[in-house]
């Protein structure tokens, strides 16, 4: 009788708010999280998210399977490089690195590894969307004419709002481009089946000085009574962005951090040759249809959609696409086929938010 399989085992490197949902996503597919690594061993112990290991050497060491990567942007690229040269199989927050002259080397990095690599585009994993995708695949909709949506917050809409991400040393050049812009591309890309060759972009800071305050804040945690000082900004809190495509769609889209009321609306809508499709984020159960002739239709997340887990009429949300993630993941790592973002995927983003930003500085339209 052949021995059984054994269980994977996934490590986490980072303790703060993603960190936290791939520690869910995982347990809940049975995937045991063995150990994580906090920015301190104090600050992870007391999140309880899994057993706490004093370093990523300790992790590395501890005979972890996969490891998941959900640290601040600039310490992705030398994480990520030690996971790989540990030999473990790697899931990275995305940006995959702060610039695409370092995620073009972790993409080699990790093919000539043969390791399974991830970059979290995990918003392709909502079943609407998935099926969304079916529809425009099939030719359903004929020919996709134009792309239009945005991705627009509001938590970094007062001077006093503060994170990581502003400092440009640890978010990177972009900042609302680059953490949630990408996210809007990706999907667009994913869906219509079509790259992007050339864009037009018109960034704007609109608060360029914030009150920093005196010590470390965790994502969307309140920091009302704090010492602050001031803190010159270089990143933009919005975008507006023109689209080329390959196959000569047009497509246009906004993305803001400063949009009051806006707690996380990304929506597309795709014009085609037969039809219309528009998707809302936050309303991520239901696919509107457009039509000419004859009515409107609004599709609903049904069992039979792909990558759905519970039945109809109980919502599946925002951490569930990590989870479907992750089962794609987890299966590539068992030797099984499946389809997920690589770093082939976070190298993408890196070299279009390239473009937004020469686009900016040079004012005008940039090839991809």
């Amino acid at each position: 009788m052949a021995a059984a399989t054994p269980a994977l085992t996934a490590g986490v490197v980072g303790s703060g708010f993603v960190a936290a949902i791939h520690v869910d996503a995982l347990r809940r597919l049975g995937v045991e999280v063995a150990g994580v690594v906090g920015s301190t061993p104090e600050r992870a112990r007391a999140k309880g998210l899994a057993p706490v290991h004093d370093s990523l050497e300790a992790l590395l060491e501890s005979g972890v399977d996969v490891v998941h990567v959900t640290t601040p942007n600039h310490l992705h690229r030398p994480q990520v490089e030690a996971v790989l040269a540990a030999g473990k199989h790697v899931v990275c927050e995305k940006p995959l690195a702060l610039t695409s002259t370092e995620s073009a080397e972790l993409l080699e990095l990790a093919r000539a590894s043969g390791l399974v690599h991830c970059t979290n585009f995990n918003l392709r994993f909502y079943p609407v969307v998935q099926h969304a995708r079916a529809l425009v695949r099939s030719g359903e909709l004929g020919e996709v004419w134009n792309v239009h949506g945005g991705y627009l917050q509001d938590w970094l809409a007062l001077p006093t709002d503060w994170n990581w991400r502003l400092e440009a040393e640890k978010g990177g050049e972009l900042r609302a481009v680059g953490d949630i812009g990408s996210h809007w591309l990706d999907l667009v890309e994913f869906v219509t089946g079509l790259r992007v060759v050339e864009l037009c972009a018109d960034l704007a800071t609109v608060i360029p000085v914030r009150q920093r305050p005196q010590g470390e804040v965790e994502t969307f945690a309140d920091a009302a009574d704090v010492e602050r000082v001031d803190a010159p900004m270089s990143t933009e809190d919005l975008a507006n962005v023109l689209l080329r495509f390959e196959s000569g769609a047009r497509g246009t889209f906004l993305v803001s951090q400063v949009s009051a009321g806006r707690r996380n609306s990304l929506r597309f809508e795709l014009d085609c040759s037969g039809g219309a499709l528009a998707w809302d984020g936050e309303r991520n159960e239901e696919l509107w249809l457009g039509h000419r002739g004859r009515p409107n239709e609004l599709l609903l997340r049904d069992p039979s959609l792909p990558r759905t887990e519970m039945p109809a009429g109980h919502a599946e949300g925002y951490a569930d696409t990590f989870r479907e993630l992750y089962r794609a993941v987890y299966a590539a790592v068992a030797g099984e086929p499946a389809e997920y973002p690589t770093f082939e995927d976070g190298h993408r983003a890196q070299l279009l938010g390239d473009a937004i930003a020469r686009s900016h500085r040079e004012r005008g339209w940039i090839a991809v």
